[in-house]
């Protein structure tokens, strides 16, 4: 009889987890609370406009996220765009940075040569970096904050502001004075790092629902398996050699499984897990906002390139830091524009409707046009709890929490990497590689 393995929560560690064991030969169901799949990476309805809940690079390094949507035959080139490592601002604002495509590490080096927008002092002080991270194999005796790092290596203010901040900002959704080093060390070092190709930038051309999560889906029932959004599981108890799974308003006495992979944001965790196993780590985490600022333009608008860094500055209103420009990757958002602010606690602080024009005016001033002070429409989107804080030396629960039949997965368990859709996938894969190994065992001893 093929055993039976639920997964409650269906983000991308749950997708993740869910394809996995479903390839294994194993009955999947899958169960998420809300109505699609995704989690804190889907496609929302606003107002019936389809956007995502926020928006996301993926790297060329992100290696299971691509093998996952291969294996669930998604074809990467139709869904995302893939550009080379750069820093671009909008002529005339910042520095323009484009990694060439070299073999490693000639892009990089090239890539710097090239590069308006700093001086001298700035580009040594990038090349010191580089050449010192690699000579220490990118690991630190010691964690320390982002800031403490940057330091320590003498880089300049202007690189700081231009290249370091934004990039720690993106990567980790934690300001560099309280994000760790030896994550972002990590994050370079699988890109900046590694070979030409693991530091590309690769930009969702579909809503980020499409992107994986309906695919990992509908993989699963291909497979045998059975996806229940909407479901809300309230509790798992044991049930003699397997599990009872108890959602809300139901007691479907279909829902015995002989193992879980739990895979829902840690307070959700916490609470299923209570009496079934104990995991101080799960309560232990601060949490930072991400905010998506949606400026819809008349269809002409179109900006010179997909992606564009934008300088951060609070003081004057201007706390964009990233623009997207979607009908550049889907013609049917033509004019639409997306702005990221990470780690956006003070932005959202006076209302989404003072953000939104404080980032159109940003816009206008940076892109050196008048008219795009005024959209056609706006929505901005925040998730308070985007990610966890990666803070230094921060203690994340393994994906074993020490219960047979029993596995944790999510973004936030231990990894090289902060909080992304290729640390959510890798936790999926490594809690359903656990849960196979568990029920091989008990095959073979049965």
């Amino acid at each position: 009889m093929m055993q039976r393995v639920a997964v409650i929560g269906g983000g991308w560690a749950g997708c993740a987890a869910g394809v996995e064991l479903a390839r294994s030969g194993t009955q999947v169901t899958l169960f998420e609370a809300s109505r699609t799949l995704g989690g804190r990476a889907r496609a929302v309805d606003m107002d019936g406009r389809l956007l995502d809940n926020g928006q996301h690079i993926l790297l060329g390094a992100y290696s299971e996220s691509m093998r996952l949507m291969r294996s669930t035959g998604i074809a990467l080139d139709d869904v995302l765009m893939r550009l080379p490592l750069q820093m671009r601002y909008p002529a005339g604002s910042g520095m323009q940075f484009v990694a060439p495509r070299l073999p490693a590490p000639l892009h990089v080096l090239a890539g710097l040569l090239r590069t308006t927008g700093l001086d001298r002092a700035d580009k040594l002080a990038l090349a010191r970096f580089s050449t010192t991270a690699r000579w220490m194999d990118w690991k630190l005796n010691d964690d320390c904050s982002v800031a403490e790092l940057l330091d320590r290596f003498d880089q300049t203010d202007r690189l700081t502001q231009l290249m370091w901040r934004p990039l720690c900002i993106a990567a980790l959704n934690t300001p560099p004075e309280r994000a760790s080093a030896q994550v972002f060390l990590n994050v370079l070092r699988d890109s900046l790092g590694a070979r030409r190709s693991a530091s590309d930038m690769l930009i969702p051309k579909v809503d980020l629902t499409a992107l994986f999560p309906r695919r990992a889906g509908a993989f699963v029932e291909e497979h045998g398996g059975v996806v229940q959004c909407g479901a809300m599981v309230k509790r798992i108890v044991r049930a003699g050699e397997g599990w009872r799974v108890e959602r809300q308003g139901t007691a479907d006495p279909a829902d015995l499984f002989d193992a879980i992979v739990v895979a829902t944001a840690p307070a959700a965790a916490a609470t299923l897990l209570e009496g079934l196993a104990d995991i101080p780590a799960l309560s232990a985490f601060e949490y930072e906002p991400i905010t998506t600022c949606y400026l819809q333009y008349g269809r002409e608008l179109r900006l010179d390139s997909p992606l564009f860094a934008l300088e951060e500055q609070p003081d004057l209103g201007g706390w964009g830091q990233f623009v997207f420009d979607r009908g550049l990757l889907d013609p049917e958002r033509a004019g639409l524009l997306a702005v990221v602010v990470s780690a956006s606690r003070e932005a959202i602080a006076p209302g989404h409707d003072v953000l939104a024009a404080a980032v159109a005016t940003q816009l206008a001033n940076v892109f050196r046009r008048p008219e795009m002070k005024n959209p056609l429409w706006s929505k901005v989107i925040t998730e308070k709890r985007a990610t966890f804080s990666c803070r230094p030396a921060l203690v994340r629960p393994s994906n074993d929490i020490g219960v047979a039949g029993l596995a944790l997965a999510g973004d936030y368990t231990a990894c090289d990497y902060p909080a992304t859709l290729e640390s959510a996938t890798r936790s999926g894969v490594l809690a359903a590689r656990l849960i196979s190994d568990t029920l091989s065992r008990a095959r073979a001893a049965g």
